[in-house]
């Protein structure tokens, strides 16, 4: 008998309030994954990353690019996670600062070809487009792979049984692209292939030549002397 596959999960929320809407909308989303998982033998883990928790580290890391414990420890949830829920609340047609500047400060090679379910709250449905329209075009530039099917929730959809619906479709998903590896196989066969900022990488740019004439002047030295 084999061993149910297992999947971390990690769900970011960028409500400030306490309860949240944004919050409820991410757990609702990552739990459904959980349940359905559960249903063919699997395991979900779901680890929470509150980020009005981690405002002011957010902050201090925009202006000094120093990241605190709090920042830290969310960078290796992230790192370690096999697929992510991201839920934003919106503010006048945008994500609201807090969430995209803590997506604006990792580091670009973080969530290459990692699975993505999209997610956002308003009061309003005159937002509903800011999730395709500006959150996946952020998620896109992080190289993630998104689900087709992102998820809205105005104020006066929490009733309405088409949110249940797009929930879990979006769920469904989510876990099969979960159940694909996908990430994983582009790290094993093809992680090369991308064009990594140095150091952020894992180690595998290390194969990097430092001996070089360009390498020595970006790293302060002198370019050498050439023969007349």
């Amino acid at each position: 008998m084999t061993d149910p596959q297992e999947f971390r999960l990690a769900v970011v929320s960028g409500g400030t309030s306490d309860p949240s809407s944004t919050r409820m909308l991410a757990d609702r989303i990552a739990g459904r994954v959980a349940a359905l998982a559960g249903e063919r033998g699997e395991r979900v883990a779901i680890d929470v990353i509150d980020l009005r928790e981690l405002a002011s580290e957010i902050t201090t890391a925009i202006v000094s690019q120093l990241m605190g414990p709090k920042m830290t420890r969310a960078i290796e949830v992230l790192g370690a996670a096999d697929g992510l829920v991201a839920s934003a609340p919106v503010y006048k047609a945008a994500p609201s600062g807090l969430f995209s500047s803590f997506f604006h400060v990792l580091d670009n090679d973080l969530l290459i070809a990692k699975p993505v379910v999209l997610a956002a709250t308003a009061g309003t449905a005159r937002h509903a487009l800011v999730v395709d329209e500006q959150m996946r075009s952020l998620f896109a530039y992080l190289r993630t792979l998104t689900a087709p099917t992102s998820v809205f929730a105005a104020s006066e959809d929490w009733q309405d049984k088409d949110l249940g619906q797009r929930v879990d479709r979006a769920a469904v998903e989510l876990l099969l692209l979960l159940e694909s590896r996908f990430a994983d196989k582009v790290k094993d066969e093809s992680w090369k292939s991308y064009q990594h900022e140095y150091g952020s990488a894992g180690g595998t740019e290390l194969d990097i030549d430092l001996s070089t004439d360009l390498m020595r002047l970006a790293a302060g030295g002198s370019a050498p002397r050439t023969e007349q």
